[in-house]
């Protein structure tokens, strides 16, 4: 982290532009505006680029092939059929920021956003940066969900949302109830049957039609990239429509899908409704008696520390593939359905990310590539 504190960045001059997120959505804006020598510079909660990758369960893998995780200028270096690790894309995520000499300064978190004049003013631990143009990139996964009743469990149940779930080892003996089934349930769900009696809780929005791996990397997810792309997006009668109900609900499943849940022997219940006498209870009123629960709720967005001014009704601004119309040189990137269904996957922020960079103004005067790091 840059520890000099100064009204402009401690550079001496306000930055052109401000990255907020070190992730991939980060550095595919940060590879676009090196290429226009804009000076800027990114700021990343983590501790190490590619953190938030390391930081998920062991087990995971990528959901899409190698051919479709590299970000712009830099294709994955690995069969381009294959899927890879968590820990192989976040070492991927590290090597493309040093590679590119990418100016990113780690641990910091912005706790403010604000307009002050002609310029925005992010602070993060007493430090501050002024900037003519700043890019929201802290993607769609900021904030677990967990219900409010979670709190009424018995304190003998251990509780684990999916963000802080490693492995098996941490779980309690004693069977394990999975809420939520979307990817994350599927995958986990699966992983804690082979050593626990498991539950999954939940009713899935769908499964992809295709059995996953290399077949499906051939010849299957051309096709889906392409919809998600091309089909489901909001510049299409169809992606409008269908926008709203895909970003309130879970992807389809991908890879583990309920036949697989069933055959391993995990029991797939209805949701669950609330809690009774310490434990949870399912929609149809059957109270269980589980050690543990994963919380495998997802996310969501949190933008509380945005100067509301900024935004509409305190959640997103009004705009347009990320461009935000009524504060001039604001922009997002990484949110999931921003433009298209992908938006929030590898191969849709990259596009976006190369749509923004085209969209922020021309610096007055071309100056250093980097800012000061």
């Amino acid at each position: 982290m840059n520890n000099e504190d100064s009204s402009t960045n401690g550079t001496g001059t306000v930055l052109d532009t401000l990255v907020i997120g070190g992730g991939q959505a980060g550095l595919a804006m940060g590879y676009f505006l090196k290429a226009q020598k804009r000076k800027f510079l990114i700021l990343d909660a983590s501790q190490r680029t590619g953190d938030a990758w390391r930081q998920r369960w062991d087990s995971l893998r990528v959901f899409t092939p190698a051919k479709y995780d590299g970000l712009p200028g830099a294709p994955f270096p690995a069969d381009r059929l294959s899927f890879p690790t968590k820990d192989e894309l976040a070492d991927y995520l590290e090597w493309y920021a040093a590679e590119f000499e990418l100016p990113v300064n780690h641990g910091v978190r912005v706790d403010r956003l604000w307009r002050e004049s002609d310029r925005y003013v992010a602070t993060a631990n007493g430090h501050r940066w002024e900037a003519r143009n700043v890019v929201v990139a802290t993607g769609s996964t900021q904030t677990p969900e967990v219900p409010a009743f979670a709190a009424g469990l018995a304190p003998s149940v251990k509780q684990l949302h999916s963000s802080q779930y490693r492995n098996p080892q941490q779980l309690q003996a004693g069977p394990v109830l999975v809420v939520g089934l979307g990817n994350s349930g599927a995958e986990i769900g699966l992983e804690v049957s082979r050593t626990r009696p498991s539950l999954v809780a939940g009713k899935p929005t769908g499964e992809i039609p295709v059995r996953h791996g290399k077949a499906a990397a051939r010849y299957a997810f051309p096709v889906v990239r392409f919809l998600g792309l091309h089909i489901l997006t909001l510049g299409t009668p169809v992606g409008r429509k269908v926008a709203p109900l895909l970003k309130a609900h879970a992807e389809p499943l991908i890879r583990t899908k309920t036949k697989d849940l069933v055959a391993a022997g995990v029991r797939v219940v209805p949701r669950v409704a609330g809690v009774v006498d310490g434990m949870p209870a399912l929609a149809d009123g059957t109270r269980l008696e589980v050690s543990n629960v994963i919380w495998c709720t997802g996310f969501r967005e949190d933008f509380s520390w945005i100067d509301p001014a900024l935004l509409d009704g305190g959640a997103m601004p009004r705009q347009w593939r990320g461009v935000a119309l009524d504060s001039p040189g604001l922009f997002f990137l990484g949110q999931r359905f921003l433009y298209a269904e992908v938006s929030d996957t590898l191969p849709g922020l990259s596009r976006d990310a190369r749509y923004l960079a085209a969209k922020i103004p021309a610096p007055a005067v071309l100056g250093s590539a980097v800012a000061a790091a």
